[in-house]
């Protein structure tokens, strides 16, 4: 679910919104050509990287995708996640580039790589 806070429009260039995921929801891969900033409100979650490299988050923890990395973000399958996503756009948008959908292989795998 996606709550739009602010969009980018000249001047500025600030996108904001607040995402919330129900267990097992995630975005598809994307990239951000300044980056993203995602700071976790409610709930556990992950973001994956295409080099396998996947973080477990939850409520109060910041994480920063660089510029022009391949990520995705979600919940994990047990448990809500919503994060503030922070983006600044490329004077031609948001700079969101969506690419394919995160496989079940791909989430299993995420899921499997951070379980306590």
């Amino acid at each position: 679910y996606l709550n739009m806070i602010e969009a980018p429009a000249e001047p500025a260039r600030l996108a904001a919104a607040l995402d919330r995921f129900t267990p097992g929801a995630r975005t598809d891969w994307h990239s951000h050509a300044l980056g993203q900033t995602l700071h976790i409100t409610d709930g556990v979650g992950l973001v994956g990287t295409r080099d396998g490299r996947v973080v477990r988050v939850s409520a109060g923890e910041t994480v920063k995708c660089p510029a022009g990395e391949e990520h995705w973000h979600g919940a994990t399958d047990t448990a809500l996640m919503a994060h503030l996503a922070l983006v600044v756009g490329d004077g031609t948008g948001d700079g969101t580039t969506w690419l394919e959908p995160v496989t079940e292989e791909q989430y299993a795998a995420a899921l499997d790589g951070v379980r306590d």
